[in-house]
């Protein structure tokens, strides 16, 4: 196979066979039912296709100046231009005035293939009828075939088969057209499935934790304590520097907060844990 964004032109072997085609516009070919066959062409040069170069500009290169290598006749009638561009691979028949696209000309067909160009009666499974190929496009390395319904020709839709008889485009209107194309390549390459990332367990909480959690009567007193529900986060936050006097007594609730701070913060702790951890040591004596 050619590589990728090259061309290869082939002209008919000079024997006594090809004299009869040699020259001859595709149209005079058909009426006289004679194909286009691979076999009868050798390839007389094969080069790098040019950024943005359509058919027509390698033809105009060609014949305007011919590569030092190459040894065929000028670019003519009858030639055939086959080009790979980003893997997609398609002959045109050199005409006097443009190209006509082959179908079939160049073949990638195994002992191992299932469907060729010269398939005529092939049963698609879930299909009814049988099917014909009439045409056919390389891309990527592999072969996939345009087929045709025997009986019902161009008033049934096409589908699209690869060399194994796998159905790879269903319903097709306009031939290998760009959509069809793009289909075939997501059959050639499939996206992925990303697997689903597994949910993380939270770690185990501790007691104090739990207690904030579950809204326990600690939290309660914290609510009871600050100036603002966005203030409620394990700290009392409002405590004062020194115990409140209320009416003849001092505060007991004060004192009680002002010492779990003192002790909170040489333990590292927070108050709200240390407040949990005093209340179940009190419930297990």
């Amino acid at each position: 196979m050619m590589e990728i964004n090259q061309f290869a032109l082939y002209q008919l072997k000079p024997t006594p066979e090809n004299r009869l085609i040699r020259f001859r516009s595709y149209a005079v070919l058909r009426e006289q039912g004679i194909p286009v066959r691979y076999e009868n062409y050798e390839q007389q040069y094969l080069g790098r296709i040019k950024k943005g170069e359509t058919p027509t500009d390698i033809r105009k290169r060609l014949s305007e100046h011919p590569p030092r290598s190459f040894e065929g006749h000028s670019v003519s009638v009858s030639d055939v231009l086959v080009l790979n561009q980003a893997g997609e691979v398609t002959s045109y028949y050199v005409e006097p005035d443009g190209f006509v696209t082959l179908a079939g000309f160049i073949r990638l067909g195994s002992s191992g293939a299932l469907i060729s160009y010269e398939t005529t009666d092939f049963h698609i499974e879930g299909k009814a009828g049988s099917w014909l190929a009439y045409d056919s496009i390389i891309i990527d390395g592999r072969e996939f075939f345009l087929m045709e319904h025997t009986t019902y020709g161009a008033e049934a839709a096409n589908v699209v088969l690869d060399a194994d008889g796998k159905l790879v485009v269903d319903n097709v209107r306009h031939g290998f057209d760009e959509a069809v194309k793009q289909q075939i390549r997501e059959y050639m390459n499939p996206q992925s499935v990303k697997p689903v990332p597994e949910k993380q367990e939270k770690p185990p909480l501790e007691n104090w934790q739990k207690a904030y959690e579950n809204g326990e009567y600690l939290r309660s007193a914290e609510m009871a304590e600050e100036q603002n529900y966005n203030m409620i986060d394990g700290r009392m936050n409002n405590l004062p520097s020194k115990p409140r006097k209320i009416g003849e007594r001092i505060s007991v609730l004060d004192r009680l907060h002002l010492k779990q701070a003192e002790i909170a913060r040489k333990s590292g702790k927070p108050v709200l844990q240390m407040a949990v951890e005093e209340d179940m040591e009190r419930k297990r004596h």
